[in-house]
């Protein structure tokens, strides 16, 4: 078993600013704080830690299922962007979310956002748009019907109190973390 004290002195945290015609605040003073930790007990993973795991985990799951399908994974990841951008913004637009979100430099994401239309999941429109094509609607329904079958079962073993709860968080760290990021 491991036991740690710690004593944390009160005058370094709470004491007021002391007037120099006032005695010294008594430095001996303190609170003693035990923790115990069980011998085969192991420290939690840090979050990032873990959510990268599972994200490694998922996503050689989803690149099997888009090598099935002859589609790579940079690909499908700027076809998930053009749909979350609704289907059809203007090319810079797209570049730019491109850009940010994968965090690719401009003439990256301008190839991406070629390879997209390349590959006949997405068209060029002469009004300087881009819209997901028949053919990119077709491919989301099918690798997200074939990951559901690859996830499900495993997501089933799962509280759905829980799930919910880390879809909730794991949205909220991505807002904040994307708040401060604008405020570097």
């Amino acid at each position: 078993m491991i036991v740690s004290l710690d004593v944390i002195r009160l005058d370094t945290v709470t004491a007021p600013t002391r007037i120099p015609s006032q005695s010294p605040v008594n430095n001996d003073e303190g609170i003693i704080i035990m923790t115990t930790t069980g011998e085969g007990a192991r420290p939690l993973p840090l979050i990032g830690q873990a959510v990268g795991q599972a994200q490694a985990s998922l996503t050689r799951l989803l690149t099997g299922i888009l090598a099935e399908r002859g589609t790579s994974h940079p690909v499908w990841l700027g076809l998930q962007r053009l749909n979350a951008l609704g289907g059809q913004p203007a090319r810079e637009a797209f570049e730019a979310d491109l850009s940010y979100w994968l965090q690719l430099d401009g003439p990256a994401a301008a190839r991406l956002a070629g390879d997209v239309v390349a590959a006949g999941l997405a068209a060029s429109g002469d009004d300087g748009s881009i819209a997901l094509s028949a053919g990119g609607r077709a491919l989301r329904e099918e690798v997200l019907a074939a990951s559901a079958k690859v996830t499900g079962p495993m997501l089933a073993t799962i509280d759905r109190a829980d799930l919910d709860t880390t879809i909730r968080t794991l949205e909220k760290i991505t807002r904040l973390a994307s708040t401060t990021e604008g405020n570097r």
